[in-house]
């Protein structure tokens, strides 16, 4: 990985990849980010800020933005931060590299129900591949604020080299094997986290909300044990932890989006309306396709398709949830 021009290259121009841009800026004296929006890249390159999708922070000159995906060939090590349903064709579309790939968006593939490493190991197989997830809100980190994140990898030297290339005093990293709990983590917090936006929006208060998320989180824990992933990882950074956090939060994309469902608003207004994808939307209906493949009851990821596709009403669900029959507290 020595002699590129990049050590690291962010693929991906919105909060999230601005964000990690700006901590890597802290690492190394040159940083690439690509992004799709011209705006985007002549902000970066003239303003030193993402005027579009991070306002108001301010950027390091060592981050150099671009529109053009074949000079990502110039990087050690690619962050890939696009929307998960767009990671298959942004990885096809790839110049001829063998850099080690971070995945670093969080969701299923609809079609395939493939989780994102699924993808890459398929349409990359050359490519070293890890997955970076975690509680990561990207205004915090771009401030450089706290923050603790799951590298999941196979590949403990894989692990050794990357972890350094990408962590600060501010930005952590804590590793482990377990690529698909850190990946089911993420995706299904995103799903969980509308839902806790709808009893925000709804008012029913934070007892509801705080039912909501452990009982969401054993919803967690059934699909991710039948998918394989180990009940630590879940229990962890990319699992319990990013589930706080986005279920807690109007700066949550899926979770503010939640709110407006429970406000009376429609999915449709709502995500016409978003300049932002909230990743959740996509993931419910896979997840839930996904669930009933394996035989796994998600009650709380089936009222989200229903409240997504306006086939029940949020009072419908709500009494739906209550009278569901009593049982012992359990996975």
């Amino acid at each position: 990985m020595n002699g590129a021009r990049y050590p690291v290259g962010i693929i991906g121009g919105g909060a999230w990849g601005t964000a990690l841009a700006a901590v890597m800026a802290h690492i190394h004296d040159h940083v690439l980010l690509w992004a799709r929006e011209e705006d985007v890249v002549r902000s970066v390159n003239a303003q030193h800020e993402n005027i579009l999708f991070l306002p108001g922070t301010a950027l390091s000159s060592r981050i150099a933005a671009t529109a053009d995906l074949a000079r990502m060939k110039e990087c050690s090590a690619l962050l890939i931060v696009t929307p998960a349903q767009y990671v298959r064709s942004t990885l096809a579309a790839l110049p001829d590299t063998q850099a080690p790939l971070i995945l670093c968006a969080k969701g299923i593939e609809a079609g395939t129900q493939m989780l994102l490493s699924d993808i890459a190991a398929q349409v990359r197989p050359r490519n070293p591949l890890a997955v970076l997830s975690g509680p990561t809100f990207a205004h915090e980190v771009a401030a450089g604020k706290p923050t603790a994140v799951t590298l999941a990898t196979t590949n403990q030297a894989l692990a050794s080299v990357l972890m350094p290339m990408i962590a600060t005093p501010a930005f952590r990293t804590y590793w482990t094997d377990d690529v698909v709990g850190a990946e089911i983590g993420g995706a299904v917090k995103n799903v969980l986290a509308i839902a806790c936006g709808v009893v925000d929006g709804a008012g029913l208060g934070l007892n509801a909300r705080a039912a909501l998320i452990a009982r969401g989180f054993a919803e967690m824990q059934r699909y991710g044990l039948a998918r394989g992933a180990k009940a630590e990882t879940l229990a962890g950074l990319s699992g319990l932890g990013d589930l706080v956090l986005t279920c807690s939060s109007e700066n949550s994309r899926n979770f503010s989006l939640g709110r407006g469902l429970g406000q009376g608003h429609t999915s449709e207004s709502l995500l016409a309306d978003r300049q932002t994808i909230a990743e959740g939307a996509f993931t419910a209906p896979v997840l839930l396709k996904s669930a009933h493949a394996l035989g796994v009851e998600m009650p709380i990821v089936s009222a989200v398709c229903a409240l997504l596709t306006n086939a029940a009403t949020v009072d419908t669900i709500v009494a739906a949830l209550l009278a569901r029959p009593l049982r012992s507290e359990s996975w």
